[in-house]
């Protein structure tokens, strides 16, 4: 059987979801859980996507496969009694056995919280990203929306990143709110590239401060060359918010529901 997972984490103190050799991951923590409640078989889950360390998630989505029969709510229970506090499951659904989480995704939103305010708050440091300057969200707004559409987004992608070959990528929905000292840029596209979202805020940041044009989107994403965009903004500002898949993808059908 398999089950599909929303779970929200801090990410403070998480060195990315992805398991890595060294470090405390996401998907490292959730893995010897299941584990353990497999007897010490080892469960492999796959996440939708990677945060890197810092980043949050209120809408990260997993699927793992399972023998044991066990009702969702159930798992809930038993799982968030096993998981430390930083990490928790909102909920758990069946799906089809071809379900992917990864793969079946038809969109994706992430926020990015920005605390623009005189002085710096010590008990959000790890929540937002501080920017002292005074931003100007029309300059940052008017150039959002140059973003809109599908795109070559080489630009605003990571030199680390492991795409090598197509970098287009569609973005359906941009903008940029304010609600009080905060500032936050709410984004949904079909997928993104590493770093993507940070690079399109460090960049307009940047526009919001004065130090570069809203037309100036244009140019950079036509140059489809990282330098020409400016400084990858900080991971704690960022929260992957929710991730949307087709009713399709997710629905049993009766033949399944029989097996």
């Amino acid at each position: 059987m398999r089950l599909k997972a929303i779970i929200r984490y801090d990410g403070t103190f998480f060195s990315g979801y992805q398991v890595q050799p060294k470090g405390r991951t996401v998907q490292g923590v959730i893995e010897k859980v299941l584990t353990k409640m497999h007897k010490g078989n080892h469960v492999r889950v796959t996440g939708s996507g990677r945060t890197d360390k810092g980043v949050h998630a209120l809408g990260q989505v997993i699927h793992f496969d399972t023998e044991l029969e066990i009702p969702p709510e159930n798992w809930l229970r038993a799982l968030n009694t096993m998981l430390p506090d930083d990490l928790e499951f909102v909920s758990i659904t069946d799906v089809p056995d071809d379900f992917h989480v990864r793969y079946d995704v038809s969109e994706k939103e992430y926020r990015y919280y920005i605390l623009n305010s005189k002085e710096k708050d010590l008990f959000r440091r790890h929540y937002t990203h501080f920017v002292k300057g005074d931003l100007d969200l029309g300059a940052m707004s008017k150039a959002s929306q140059h973003f809109l559409g599908s795109h070559d987004f080489t630009s605003f992608c990571s030199a680390n990143n492991d795409v090598k070959a197509d970098k287009v990528r569609t973005i359906t929905d941009i903008a940029i709110e304010q609600e009080e000292e905060n500032i936050i840029l709410r984004v949904k596209g079909t997928g993104f590239l590493y770093n993507m979202v940070r690079i399109i805020v460090g960049t307009l940041i940047d526009i919001g401060l004065g130090n570069r044009e809203p037309e100036e989107i244009i140019e950079i994403i036509a140059a489809r060359d990282r330098s020409k965009a400016s400084k990858t903004a900080p991971p704690q500002g960022l929260y992957l918010w929710e991730v949307s898949y087709n009713k399709k993808s997710t629905e049993r059908s009766p033949s399944d529901e029989m097996n």
